[in-house]
């Protein structure tokens, strides 16, 4: 392997020309409105299995794009999520983001109750008013938990973004939201993570700016 020489400032636009050759090599064809949303994902990991294993709903897209451009915040479940999601842009739309995993009060109350801490934050989201896109990169008691809300309090979620990264639980969960009504961009398998969750709410994002890369 020979070292290429690129300028800091194309470093990304290098990266997206690699994706591009190799999705050719293989011969995939990515959908037209989850393009950018894949193959920022495969961006993000290096990893081309998202071109066959994210899951998209009827019109994600488009439901996840009106959302926010009505100012629907993103309520994450990690904080290193949070940080990687565009702020700016978000807010350029009215939006902002949301994580309470570090709430004194989330905690004591998963303490108290013998639950995660993440579980406790979705109920606490739950409760804000307006609009939720609820971005779950790591735990997949916070899907969970939003899949009970949603069958037993009457509680839809606006939209999600599922992509629990581990083996405990995680494909479980991840089915249980595919079964539902609620508009989600999922990934099958144990796959995902906190960057891939800002991955894929940032592509949005970009591409409601008019950045997409």
């Amino acid at each position: 392997m020979t070292v290429e020489t690129v300028k800091p400032e194309d470093i990304e636009k290098r990266s997206f020309e690699i994706i591009e050759n190799e999705l050719k090599a293989e011969g995939i064809i990515l959908p037209e409105k989850e393009d950018l949303i894949i193959r920022r994902c495969i961006h993000t990991s290096a990893d081309f299995d998202y071109a066959k294993t994210l899951r998209f709903s009827e019109g994600a897209v488009d439901i996840c794009k009106e959302l926010i451009r009505g100012g629907a915040d993103i309520i994450t479940d990690t904080n290193m999520a949070k940080t990687g999601i565009s702020e700016k842009t978000l807010s350029g739309f009215g939006g902002v983001i949301r994580c309470f995993m570090a709430d004194a009060e989330v905690a004591k109350e998963a303490k108290e109750r013998g639950i995660t801490r993440a579980a406790v934050s979705m109920e606490k989201a739950a409760k804000l008013p307006g609009k939720k896109i609820f971005a779950v990169g790591n735990a997949p008691t916070a899907l969970i938990r939003l899949y009970e809300m949603y069958k037993e309090e009457n509680f839809r979620p606006d939209f999600i973004i599922g992509v629990p990264v581990g083996f405990v639980n995680v494909e479980a969960a991840k089915e249980l939201i595919m079964s539902t009504d609620i508009p989600f961009i999922i990934n099958e398998g144990r796959k995902g993570g906190s960057t891939i969750a800002a991955a894929i709410c940032n592509a949005l994002l970009y591409q409601m700016k008019g950045q997409a890369r």
